[in-house]
């Protein structure tokens, strides 16, 4: 079975565009990484759980901030590795230079013996959704397709 995760894309306007909050995975294989590795915050979940609730759980641990708002589901997405990422977009406002990510311990550097702690998530921002394109894992450029589409028919 493949593995699954649950996610919210969360977005606002400005001006006349839409901008999307993404998060930069933290750790020592991700920091000279750009473009192509951004990501919406999210996390894995087994069967039996509930993925709305680990979306927002997720959310607010890799940010700090809870979610508000009325979540709209859009349909699940099958990354490169065969991961299948379920997501759920909701108009908000945060701060994205105030996250307040959770951690994760490695061995680093490898073979040393020697344990390191990481934010799981390292900084966030917001994009327009052509810089985001770039910005994403191309594997997860769907959902910004599609929360386009979802905006567009509600207007």
């Amino acid at each position: 079975m493949a593995k699954t995760s649950a996610c919210v894309l969360l977005y606002r306007s400005a001006g006349k565009s839409l901008e999307v909050f993404l998060v930069h995975p933290g750790g020592p294989f991700w920091a000279k990484k750009d473009d192509g590795a951004w990501s919406i915050p999210k996390g894995e979940f087994a069967r039996g759980q509930d993925p709305v609730e680990v979306a927002k759980r997720e959310f607010e641990e890799e940010t700090g901030f809870p979610l508000k708002g009325k979540l709209q589901a859009l349909e699940p997405v099958k990354q490169a590795g065969g991961k299948i990422v379920y997501a759920w977009a909701v108009e908000g406002e945060i701060d994205a230079s105030a996250i307040r990510s959770n951690t994760f311990s490695i061995e680093w550097p490898p073979h040393s013996g020697k344990t390191q702690e990481f934010p799981e998530v390292d900084r966030a921002s917001w994009f327009d959704l052509d810089t985001a394109g770039r910005k994403f894992l191309k594997s997860q450029v769907p959902l910004l397709e599609q929360l386009q589409e979802k905006l567009l028919e509600g207007a």
